[in-house]
């Protein structure tokens, strides 16, 4: 039998205690993975083992598509009504507010990030994605076409069937709203992976799934590694499409098996290293804060982080000092109190991987950025907020907000991979074609921001840039009613918006011969 997580909080905000199973969930019922396995469960701020959750394996991926074919074909699909589909989705969101600082807290607990952005962009973004979704259940349809005197045509618009998701650590449930909404609104049946680092509110939402009313395999939610689970729904062959948010590399292979299986469809949202763009003519004061909080936001582990941060001549200077010091006074520490804006990666491996290779050491990357004609926006010293648990390891995954600034931190890695942490490039530029140039020179095209008070100015950057989402004046505000996706290495098809149901329904043309017969 799976076993039942139990956590007390006592914060400010929440007291009180979130308890349900850690097994894995498959028709409507949690249980111990096929080779009864698990995966500990870490949190970032103390190093200390919050639980185990069961570990899915090939077997359970197996078992849980067939349980949501058979959701699919009995329960759910076509048998369904949008309206019915409506009702449901909006019971899980009140199920969700009603939840919201219980959730906001497992996410805090689970991935390191402030308890504030996780209650106020996390949960708050994630039911309203539930009632966004709700909403277009009711309104998708098809077309009627008159072709001829003799026919007429028209099309239905069909849940695809059986889809799986797989959903990165760095907005847990935010990713998982993004992509069980559209799939539910239109009628599939989902086997969803979260990362095993961060599963807490995913199995959380696992009840509240069953507590809404769904029908059992309708919704199946299974923990594990990316190379053995991940890879299973890649290369099922009764999976019909996969959904994918992670790294470049991960898309390539995800790609390549949904190929080299049964021809799936995919959608991939994937890496990032986006532009900021600040003219001389922007509210300076503005520019600062917004870039800010495009780079260090949730650490710096967002794929829509601004990181590279282009700054025209004219107010170079001055960005930089203001920069600096609003980075300095950013307060690092115990992702729960109320003071902290920065909490610690997510996992001593992110930390490593992410932030000190390719170079080994902090001091070999400032060697090589000076020999590059880079500086270091300063050694800054570590600005704690009030800490709630040990210091000395919470510390040791706490990574100041940092920057490299310098002409020539054009080229490099960090002017063109994604390092996704807490640092940046600051760059100038002189004219807005060098700049436009260089904001499109990577192989990247998720999103870019542009300051400015001339709206000519803005529209027409806006327009130059090969980026998937622009914002003027403003970064890092996706929004669910608006599509969401990247350009070239990015990803391809689009999430959130209209646009995403298209990509979980299959179109079926209807002909009707009315009067046509041979003769």
């Amino acid at each position: 039998m799976a076993t039942t997580f139990t956590y007390q909080f006592d914060t400010p905000s929440f007291k009180g205690t979130s308890t349900f199973e850690t097994g894995v969930y498959i028709d409507g019922k949690f249980r111990d993975g096929a080779k009864g396995t698990t995966i500990d469960v870490v949190n970032p701020a103390t190093g200390k083992l919050i639980t185990k959750v069961a570990e899915a394996t090939k077997a359970d991926v197996d078992a849980a598509v067939i349980a949501a074919q058979k959701a699919f074909d009995t329960a759910w699909g076509l048998k369904v009504p949008g309206s019915q589909r409506c009702l449901l989705m909006n019971k899980l969101a009140d199920l969700m507010e009603a939840h919201a600082d219980e959730l906001a807290h497992l996410e805090a607990l689970d991935n390191g990030k402030t308890l504030f952005w996780a209650k106020n962009a996390d949960i708050l973004g994630s039911i309203q994605t539930m009632r966004y979704y709700a909403a277009l259940a009711q309104t998708i349809s098809g077309q009627t076409m008159e072709t001829d005197e003799s026919k007429m045509c028209y099309t239905r618009h069909e849940p695809i069937g059986v889809v799986g998701q797989i959903i990165p650590w760095n907005f847990p449930l935010l990713m998982m709203c993004w992509k069980i909404c559209p799939a539910l609104a239109t009628g599939n049946t989902i086997v969803l992976k979260p990362s095993e680092l961060t599963p807490l509110t995913a199995l959380r939402m696992a009840g509240l799934i069953k507590q809404a009313g769904f029908p059992d395999g309708v919704v199946n939610i299974l923990i594990g590694y990316g190379p053995v689970a991940g890879a299973a729904i890649a290369e099922h062959m009764d999976i019909e499409k996969v959904a994918f948010t992670g790294s470049t590399l991960v898309g390539r292979k995800i790609m390549a098996a949904a190929a080299n299986s049964n021809l799936k469809d995919t959608t991939l949202e994937l890496g990032g290293k986006s532009p900021s763009i600040i003219y001389d003519d922007a509210d300076l004061d503005q520019a600062v804060k917004w870039a800010v909080h495009g780079i260090f936001w949730n650490q710096g582990q967002s794929c829509i982080a601004n990181s590279r941060i282009y700054v025209q001549s004219g107010i170079y200077d001055k960005f930089v000092y203001a920069f600096t010091a609003a980075a300095k006074a950013r307060a690092l520490g115990d992702p729960m109190a109320p003071t902290t804006e920065q909490g610690p990666q997510v996992s001593q491996g992110q930390f490593g991987v992410r932030l000190l290779l390719p170079y080994p050491l902090w001091s070999s990357l400032t060697e090589h950025a000076a020999h590059h004609g880079l500086h270091r926006i300063g050694r800054l010293r570590r600005r704690y907020a009030a800490l709630r648990w040990p210091a000395p390891r919470l510390r040791g995954l706490l990574h100041p907000a940092d920057a490299l600034h310098g002409h020539d931190a054009l080229d490099g890695h960090r002017a063109r991979g994604e390092i996704f942490g807490p640092m940046g490039v600051i760059v100038k530029f002189g004219h807005p074609a060098e700049v436009i140039k260089v904001a499109n020179d990577t192989k990247y095209g998720l999103v870019a921001a542009v300051f400015t008070e001339n709206l000519k100015r803005g529209i027409e950057t806006a327009n130059a840039l090969k980026a998937g989402t622009i914002t003027v004046n403003g970064c890092n505000n996706p929004d669910p009613k608006a599509p969401f996706g990247g350009y070239k290495q990015s990803g391809i098809v689009r999430e959130l918006g209209e646009n995403a149901l298209r990509h979980y329904t299959a179109v079926k043309a209807v002909h009707l011969n009315l009067g046509f017969r041979w003769p």
